[in-house]
């Protein structure tokens, strides 16, 4: 028997292995049950309600009636509440266990967030209400445009992105906008991009109609200064750098890199997707940028897996502040408006990125995690973060290879070379980290590592979970130089489905269920 602490039994010392090759008649393994897909379940001839007869009466749909059955299954609540729950349970989750995806920042999401988004003031208004009837939220809205340029020391923000990638393109079309005040629009085409940039930079400038001209990353895994400055000339019109970029690691030549860039009569976009290693420690403002988004979802806490929802706000400096897009909140003595069109604007819009403002739930969630942590909080919140990272990368820098010397910012960064030999590779070994209960870290990432384990740690994580994760990793470490190469290439056999061929599952994908 496993004993705990005090010496009372807990569990059999075999658990572990107790199980693994019992076969059930109904295919569930105890409380995880086996679930079908929902035309499994259903059936096209049932309904899960029972509707009265039809009368007959006029169509009032004029020809668009359908003229053939919806084709989807009908189901009871019990079979749709139980399939959702089954799913549920083979899904992992950040109230599950640690997520270390890096440079995506999944930390815990305060349940005052979400009691507080649900309140009726902000729930449930639309947006076509009246401006007088909002007025509460258009307050919220501001406060949260107070706070953000305050930890950024920034002069202007544009609410309106609805996720960073969004914000990016605000950002390079806010530049765009200035250089065509300029007269420069057309002669200003190349944006440096460094190798250690997130992907959605190079994308986002070449949607604005931007030449990418890629910047190299030195020994250190920071931008080649030398290279970059053969590269700086007339014909620039900006920079996109990340920082910290996502090998985890400042870039210490930032403000030198943010002079060339004016000198050179260009501008500087610095990726906020990594905010959360120095919020409250670094004010944007002092290190030359002149426009950032924000990932509100990310740095403020907000669920966001599955694609949403999400918010990037942008905050600009003076050069940009004036080619904010529309709409714009203002001030009007106590109250607060929407500025909804360029001829009511004394600035110059580049115009309008969506129809309305942008995710409300996103403002709330995110206000109350700045007043509910403070000031020294979120300078908390940065120095945790960092720390946790740093605890990692030392407690595994012995099994496994860290890809740079030093210490790191909030995410630590490691190539597979400790692998070498082994005939493991870094998809093998973060499929054996599922069977032991942990979702991989970013793998293949940044793109600058050969065979890159990228892991986020965040500052929410306590020093148990930590070391449980690094002796989960170091285990497995170890088994891969002991030559247990069967157990990795064979991960997962404990997940429902065992290994999928993702590319084909990416590029040839089922989209259409079929009973045969």
């Amino acid at each position: 028997m496993a004993m705990n602490s005090t010496g009372r039994p807990t569990a059999p010392a075999n658990q572990n292995d107790a199980g693994q090759d019992v076969k059930t008649f109904s295919g569930s393994r105890g409380l995880l049950q086996q679930e079908p897909l929902l035309h499994e379940v259903g059936g096209l001839e049932k309904c899960g309600v029972d509707f009265p007869p039809i009368p007959d009466c006029k169509s009032r749909l004029d020809g668009l009636e359908r003229d053939n059955k919806i084709g989807l299954p009908g189901l009871s609540e019990p079979e749709v509440l139980r399939h959702y729950v089954r799913l549920s349970q083979r899904n992992y989750a950040i109230d599950l266990g640690l997520y270390p995806l890096g440079s995506c920042t999944m930390k815990h999401n305060p349940r005052l967030n979400e009691k507080v988004v649900r309140l009726p003031g902000f729930a449930d208004i639309h947006p076509l209400q009246p401006q007088s009837t909002v007025q509460g939220a258009l307050a919220l809205m501001g406060e949260v445009s107070h706070w953000l340029m305050a930890i950024t020391g920034m002069d202007a923000v544009a609410l309106s992105p609805k996720a960073g990638a969004h914000g990016e393109w605000c950002g390079m079309m806010c530049i765009r906008e200035a250089l065509k005040d300029r007269g420069e629009v057309d002669t200003r085409r190349r944006v440096l991009v460094p190798e250690s940039a997130h992907g959605t930079n190079p994308a986002t400038a070449a949607a604005c109609g931007f030449e990418i001209d890629e910047l190299p990353a030195d020994v250190t895994g920071r931008v080649d200064m030398d290279v970059l400055r053969t590269k700086i000339g007339p014909d620039v019109a900006a920079i996109m750098l990340t920082n910290p970029n996502t090998c985890g690691l400042f870039e210490r030549d930032i403000c030198e890199i943010a002079d060339l860039v004016h000198e050179a009569g260009g501008y500087f976009y610095c990726d906020g997707a990594n905010l959360n290693a120095i919020m409250g420690k670094t004010r944007v403002r002092d290190l030359g940028v002149d426009a950032m988004h924000i990932n509100l979802h990310k740095t403020f806490s907000t669920p966001h897996g599955g694609g949403g929802p999400g918010a990037g706000p942008v905050v600009l400096s003076k050069r940009l502040s004036a080619y904010a897009p529309l709409p714009y909140l203002k001030a009007d003595g106590d109250s607060w408006t929407l500025v909804e069109d360029a001829a009511q604007s004394e600035a110059k819009p580049f115009g309008r990125m969506s129809a309305f403002h942008g995710q409300m739930g996103m403002f709330v969630r995110a206000l109350a995690y700045m007043m509910s942590h403070g000031a020294d909080g979120l300078r908390q919140v940065s120095e945790d973060a960092v720390l946790n990272a740093n605890y990692l990368l030392a407690c595994l820098s012995d099994e496994m290879s860290p890809a740079f010397d030093g210490a790191c910012m909030h995410e630590a960064l490691f190539d597979d070379a400790f692998l070498k030999d082994t005939g493991v590779t870094t998809l093998d070994f973060s499929k054996a980290m599922i069977d032991e209960g942990y979702h991989p870290m970013t793998m293949y990432f940044p793109l600058v590592v050969h065979g890159a384990m990228l892991i986020e740690p965040t500052e929410t994580e306590s020093k148990e979970s930590l070391d449980r994760f690094a002796d989960t990793l170091l285990a497995l470490a170890k088994a891969a130089k002991s030559g247990d190469r069967e157990r990795f290439v064979t991960a997962p056999v404990l997940a429902p489905l065992r290994r999928l061929d993702e590319t084909r599952a990416a590029r040839s994908p089922v989209l259409r269920w079929a009973a045969d």
